[in-house]
């Protein structure tokens, strides 16, 4: 199944999010919406963080059964979840 694309809007706030997890690393880059979040920098750890802080910035609770490295792998893919979780 193909995922549609996460709003701009959506888009722009897990960005947003993900740099400011690269941030605390000390890394500065900018992210294609596509690009593969663990080769950007991003730990294990720090992709729990941030499932954790999508969930808080969109009000959302994920399931369990979409908490996978797959659904977290970009930007956007993340605002695919995002966006079928709240049923848009």
């Amino acid at each position: 199944m193909l995922d549609r694309p996460a709003s701009s809007a959506a888009a722009d706030r897990i960005a947003a999010l993900v740099q400011k997890i690269l941030a605390k690393r000390g890394i500065e880059r900018a992210l294609a919406p596509e690009a593969d979040l663990g080769d950007s920098g991003l730990s294990s750890l720090d992709m729990v963080n941030l499932m954790l802080a999508v969930e808080a910035e969109f009000g959302v609770k994920i399931p369990d059964a979409d908490m996978t490295p797959a659904n977290f792998r970009s930007v956007a893919r993340i605002g695919a979840l995002v966006e079928r979780v709240n049923g848009e």
